[in-house]
């Protein structure tokens, strides 16, 4: 026991001596966290922004998806370090040799939640934002993604999970943040604190970036946490609710029809 506490006092008096050194700015663990989030947030900012209008194309063009989800399989299917290496030649020894490998690994979950949370959107409510007037634009965005934003950051949970996970890969090619600590001054040197911290600080990471989904979530979707209380039916009427009250005056019956049939849903 007492070998055991000595052993856990040992990471953490390590984890706190190594910190910062304010004199070498590139020295220390908070270089190497900052380096992981720049790493992981990057290609999954550049995934959802690919993703949204792929899989807004993909929805809307059903031939297309097949051959774009097929071609993102591949190409996930090539293992992480071998795409760091053929980036070399491209982009050296800079962020952009890891950050695109792991935005091309980002789409393969991000293009199919985006594709299944606008297909979720029933045809009749579609319908009934162009009687009401509603042009592609802003069909879009008042109902098609009111609707499809639960399916789409349950995705883009899972992919900040494996991203943040994965950075650690491109410490291999002189990149990854946190694995540097795990690899080359942990492993490599056979020494227990730097493994230690790095996985505990990239656990961490993970479980905030997480965290914070689900928070953006709550803010996006206000109406499934009023109703969470009486089942997730009543969120989804809210929703409907919510996108018919958006209509002008003169369309109110086709709003109450709109309320009505979702109701019935």
């Amino acid at each position: 026991m007492n070998a055991a506490w000595d052993w856990a006092v040992g990471v953490v008096d390590w984890g706190v001596a190594n910190w910062s050194y304010p004199g070498e700015p590139g020295r220390g663990i908070l270089p190497r966290l900052l380096e992981h989030m720049r790493l992981a947030y990057v290609p999954i900012v550049l995934g959802l922004l690919v993703a949204l209008p792929l899989g807004l194309a993909c929805a809307r063009w059903k031939r297309l998806y097949p051959p774009v989800l097929t071609g993102v399989n591949v190409l996930y299917a090539v293992p992480s370090i071998a795409l760091f290496f053929l980036m070399l030649p491209y982009t050296g020894f800079s962020d952009w040799t890891a950050v695109v490998p792991l935005t091309v690994y980002t789409l393969v979950i991000l293009l199919p939640n985006v594709v299944d949370g606008l297909r979720q959107v029933p045809e009749h409510v579609r319908q009934a934002a162009v009687a009401m007037g509603f042009g592609p634009l802003r069909r879009l965005v008042f109902v098609e993604m009111p609707v499809a934003v639960p399916v789409i950051i349950a995705g883009l949970r899972v992919a900040s999970v494996a991203t943040i996970s994965m950075v650690s890969v491109a410490s291999l090619i002189g990149l990854g943040g946190l694995g540097q600590l795990i690899l080359s001054e942990g492993f490599r040197r056979q020494f227990d604190a730097p493994i230690v911290v790095g996985i505990v600080l990239t656990v961490l990471l993970a479980l905030v970036t997480d965290t914070v989904l689900v928070l953006a979530q709550r803010l996006l979707t206000p109406w499934a946490r009023r109703d969470r209380g009486s089942g997730g039916g009543r969120g989804i009427r809210a929703n409907r609710r919510r996108a018919a009250a958006a209509v002008p005056a003169e369309d109110a019956a086709v709003a109450a029809d709109l309320t009505t049939t979702a109701g019935e849903r």
